[in-house]
């Protein structure tokens, strides 16, 4: 399909490299689908079992994959309809890096609802608890149930949230840099820390005060490393600055590229020399044939609820969806330009019926599965000629995986897929490195004090 091209990038000690991809795990639940946990293979009984994450964080490392991640919620909204949130992400985490020795560790960290102090706290423990494989995806947060859960009548506006993101950015980082890198000395005739070494940081902005400094020495990787995903202008502006990865929804190879365009120029307008690796989100169904692959997806379709399904894409495409027929394809809809709601979604949905010519069925399944996350099909070559295209065409520079059940897709994923990319010399076949920024190929921060 495409040629199998290993591009090269120069690294900041004038060293050439092959340029790789990087994977991280995305786990959720059951899966992705929401239908996941209906499956008769389903681990639905054991999400409250740490050891069931434990298990999947230990697949994907035996994959050698980047890191896992863990989003988050702050509400718990529609339980009848499946599990969303069970265990505290940053809690799971301490857990799982016991059970672990290299894969990097992701979690989201809300900046609308917690405080910098708390947050550089945490994720800096979690940082020295796990030798320093540490990452943390910064996010504003979203909905009205979230925000009635710590002290706001609503979520409050969105040029607000990212200025706040933003100083919460600035606070935690400074807290990071309030030890020096050698300012424990434990000496157990003199001093435990140089205390010339340890300075408070005295930030008092619009939206915070905090003095510091942080009660944890310096995390080993000198800041862990901060994620983000930003959709809007703003959003985009605060990553292409700020973030060292950045997440991205793609539906597709022309999505992806003209986001992945516009967020590189702007890390280079910033004056950044970063690589700041950009991995849209990727839902995989392997089989060692098409025909299974496509079994594997229309048994999670099956099990959606219909009723609960049409009324939720009759909010997308703001009509009726009910009588709609299942195994038929989708009836005409209005264009882009016709649609008096939000466009965004709606978009994404006219590019899924153009592109793949659904029934009813499959494009109520592809709104299950990562809604306008880009979807692939097929065997683990299949899969890899495309992982490939993008990588080499300026679609991504990796992937985070969702897979649409687990966890039966990331061990598809890790023992059909991956040694296909390793094959190809786009992947690692081991670890080179002990810590996530080493994964990323990103420099270690120095100290913005010295």
């Amino acid at each position: 399909m495409t040629a199998h091209i290993t591009a090269l990038s120069s690294m900041n000690d004038d060293s050439t490299v092959k340029r790789m991809l990087h994977i991280n795990l995305f786990i959720f639940g059951c899966g992705h689908h929401k239908a996941a946990w209906r499956h008769p293979d389903s681990a639905v009984e054991r999400l409250g079992d740490i050891r069931y994450f434990e298990e999947l964080a230990q697949v994907a490392e035996r994959g050698c994959l980047d890191a896992i991640f863990f989003a988050d919620g702050h509400s718990a909204d529609n339980v009848g309809d499946g599990p969303r949130w069970f265990l505290e992400p940053l809690t799971a985490m301490a857990a799982i890096s016991r059970a672990t020795k290299q894969i990097g560790l992701i979690s989201t960290v809300s900046s609308t609802f917690y405080t910098p102090f708390n947050a550089a706290r945490l994720v800096a423990s979690l940082d020295h608890i796990s030798g320093g494989r540490m990452g943390w995806n910064v996010v504003t947060s979203m909905f009205d149930a979230e925000a009635r859960n710590h002290g706001f009548d609503a979520m409050p506006e969105h040029a607000w949230r990212y200025a706040r993101a933003e100083e919460f950015i600035d606070a935690a980082l400074g807290l990071w840099d309030s030890w020096a890198d050698d300012a424990l000395r434990i000496d157990r005739a003199g001093q435990y820390a140089d205390t010339a070494k340890v300075t408070a940081i005295k930030h008092k902005g619009a939206h915070f005060r905090v003095d510091g400094p942080l009660t944890v020495p310096r995390p080993p990787q000198g800041h862990p490393v901060l994620f983000q995903a930003g959709a809007s202008d703003q959003g985009r502006d605060l990553a292409a600055r700020r973030a060292e990865a950045i997440y991205a929804v793609a539906y597709d190879l022309e999505a992806a590229q003209a986001y992945y365009r516009d967020i590189k120029q702007r890390v280079r307008a910033a004056g950044r020399h970063d690589p700041v690796p950009i991995m849209p989100g990727l839902v995989t169904y392997v089989g060692s044939t098409m025909a299974e692959a496509r079994v594997k997806q229309r048994e999670l379709d099956e099990l959606l609820p219909s009723e609960d399904a049409l009324r939720q894409l009759s909010l997308y495409v703001g009509q009726d969806c009910q009588g709609w027929e299942l195994d038929a394809p989708v009836p005409a809809l209005p264009s882009l330009q016709d649609f008096t709601g939000p466009k965004g979604r709606y978009a994404t949905v006219l590019r899924i019926i153009e592109t793949e010519k659904p029934t009813v069925r499959q494009l109520l399944g592809r709104l299950a599965a990562g809604g306008g996350h880009c979807t692939m099909v097929g065997t683990p070559e299949s899969i890899a000629d495309q992982m490939e295209h993008w990588f080499n065409n300026e679609g991504a520079d990796g992937f985070n995986l969702m897979p649409p059940s687990l966890p039966g897709g990331i061990n598809d994923f890790v023992d059909q897929v991956i040694p296909v990319l390793q094959r190809r010399g786009l992947f690692r076949k081991q670890y080179t490195s002990s810590t996530l920024r080493g994964h990323l190929g990103l420099q270690r921060p120095v100290r913005r004090s010295d």
